[in-house]
């Protein structure tokens, strides 16, 4: 009975992993966990917006009460489920069930989750006024990271240019010093308590690197407006310094993600099986996205082949007369076809919108004529594939178009 229920216990924790971690999350629990959070998550800062109105905080405060407590309980309860099964997290490190569990704690995502729970407790354990504290719980939107693919990729690449940025605030801090010190020395005699210090002349420098221009401080000076025009024209260039490693880096990661997925989708195509991970990634490298509506054909019966296609997203129907045949995400046609030159046999017909990546007949035979091996390798797959489906009198329906 204790084994059993060992065994028990081993499996919700494996299942309740799958279903918390996002990288895990691929079946229907997770799917719906992840929504569900989504969804509170949004509810509970547009409550946090509302409620500062006090009129309507006022006239509903059960109603935002009622709500705190059940997401509090919510958000409490997946912050210990996590720390509980992070220990079947693969990652090294996580297996120890003390160390492993203080890992978690420690992870940043896991302090924002405390965070954003922690002073509706604080307020029953301190005895002072803690709705200063409330504000915390916008942190709850730090929380959507785990749930939205959008986020995720903002967090990945302020990470990823974490360096870059670094510098562009350094340099924008040290202008600021620099536009501060100089309108000081301008301006100071002028107006003696606008500009009384350099730190003073901070705000001023601040609103016009950042071209806002509030008003409130302007140079009077001769010297002071001809520096200034000069700085509101250098911030323009240096506020552009972050969008555009932003940019960058929002492009770099798009395209790794991409290139990710093209690797994945030709490391599962048999006709390249045998090939090593240089190969394949030189294969991914040469595919191009296209997308295609819903009912479009893509090849027809009777057509020259011309490129092969890798389903990334959607359904296609391939007319095998008198036969159809359904391909999906993760199939591919077109590839028998390209090898030997010949016509389509088939008409394939996207059913959904879908989203390909093919490789055309020229960088095919590039791809060949520069790696005699790789064309070596091909062959005696295709060979052996066309063996076998003769031997079988049966056509599949990646081979017949």
């Amino acid at each position: 009975m204790p084994q059993r229920e060992s065994n028990n216990t081993a499996r919700l924790k494996k299942r309740l992993y799958n279903a918390l971690e996002s990288s895990a999350s691929g079946n229907w629990l997770g799917r719906w966990f992840d929504r569900f959070m989504i969804v509170l998550i949004v509810t509970n800062v547009m409550a946090v917006i509302l409620e500062s109105v006090e009129s309507l905080a006022a006239a509903v405060p059960d109603f935002f009460w009622t709500f705190e407590i059940f997401s509090v309980a919510v958000f409490t309860v997946e912050y210990l489920v996590r720390v509980w099964v992070c220990t079947e997290n693969p990652a090294p490190g996580y297996d120890h069930p003390v160390l492993g569990r203080l890992r978690q704690m420690a992870a940043p995502m896991a302090v924002i989750d405390l965070i954003a729970i922690l002073p509706f407790y604080l307020a029953f354990l301190i005895p002072v006024d803690l709705r200063f504290m409330r504000v915390f719980r916008l942190l709850r939107l730090f929380k959507l990271t785990r749930y939205s693919s959008a986020m995720e990729t903002l967090g990945a690449v302020v990470y990823g240019q974490r360096r870059p940025l670094g510098a562009a605030l350094l340099i924008m801090l040290t202008v600021l010093v620099f536009a501060s010190s100089i309108v000081y020395l301008f301006e100071h005699d002028a107006q003696p308590e606008a500009f009384a210090s350099i730190p003073h002349s901070m705000w001023w420098g601040l609103a016009t690197l950042t071209t806002v221009g509030y008003g409130d401080v302007t140079p009077i000076t001769p010297g002071g407006r001809i520096f200034g025009a000069f700085i509101m024209v250098l911030g323009v260039g240096m506020f552009a310094l972050p969008a555009g490693i932003l940019a960058t880096g929002f492009a770099d990661e798009i395209r790794k993600r991409e290139f990710v997925v093209s690797w994945n989708l030709v490391a599962t195509v048999p006709l390249f099986a045998d090939l090593d991970a240089r190969r394949i990634a030189e294969i991914a490298h040469l595919l191009r996205p296209k997308m295609v509506p819903a009912r479009h054909a893509i090849v027809r019966r009777g057509e020259p082949a011309e490129s092969m296609y890798f389903i990334v997203t959607g359904e296609v129907e391939v007319d095998l007369h008198p036969e159809l045949r359904m391909l999906g995400a993760g199939d591919f046609f077109g590839e028998i076809a390209l090898l030997k030159e010949s016509e389509r046999t088939a008409t394939v017909t996207t059913v959904t919108e879908c989203r390909f990546l093919f490789l055309d007949r020229y960088d095919f035979r590039r791809l060949l004529r520069d790696h005699p091996d790789l064309e070596e390798t091909i062959t005696r797959v295709m060979e052996n594939r066309l063996v076998q489906l003769e031997a079988e009198n049966s056509t599949g329906p990646q081979d017949a178009v």
